[in-house]
């Protein structure tokens, strides 16, 4: 099955009930939309695997290493389409799985899964506590500073941005704009 973003919401939350998480996984989903636009790719399909990319994330948070493992199981459980679910396994490539991105979209979920954190976090310290202002230059300026979202691993965005085959400044600027219109819903 394929799930629509109603049902896959649902399985979220069944599983994820820190809303800090629920807020990451509306971000993924916000701007995989945007990406699959972008592509001319199914945007429905993208923004259901951005919404469940993290569904083992509250089972696992204390064996980071199982991430994505248990994920599998829950998604089979709910009668998810295999494909999802490999998108899913994939965005752990290197950190907690061998699934290597082998698609736009996985390529895509890789790349954006840790710099929609980084993003949102720059937006929290500007003075307007908003993505509408925020440049591309600033958020280079907070990459640099290492103590700056200290957990945003930059070499998987990087190595993400590499296989996307799109530059860096390009995948940055992009996710800006795709969170832009979800900031609230995000929590900015």
């Amino acid at each position: 099955m394929r799930p629509d973003r109603e049902t896959a919401l649902r399985l979220l939350r069944e599983h994820n009930k820190d809303e800090s998480h629920i807020r990451h996984a509306l971000a993924v989903e916000g701007t995989m939309r945007h990406f699959a636009r972008r592509a001319g790719a199914d945007e429905e399909l993208w923004g259901v695997v951005g919404l469940l990319h993290d569904i083992d994330w509250e089972r696992t948070a204390d064996t980071p290493e199982r991430h994505c493992h248990l994920a599998p199981e829950l998604l089979r459980e709910a009668g998810v389409d295999e494909d999802i679910i490999r998108a899913v396994q994939s965005h752990g490539y290197g950190i907690c799985t061998d699934v290597e991105p082998s698609n736009d979209l996985e390529r895509t979920l890789f790349t954006i899964d840790e710099l929609t954190g980084l993003i949102i976090t720059a937006g929290l310290v500007r003075p307007s506590r908003s993505l509408s202002d925020l440049e591309l230059k600033s958020v280079k300026k907070k990459w640099k500073d290492k103590a700056f979202a200290r957990g945003v691993n930059r070499e998987v965005i990087s190595a993400g941005a590499e296989r996307m085959g799109m530059p860096l400044d390009t995948v940055i600027e992009e996710t800006i704009l795709a969170l832009r219109p979800i900031e609230k819903d995000v929590g900015l």
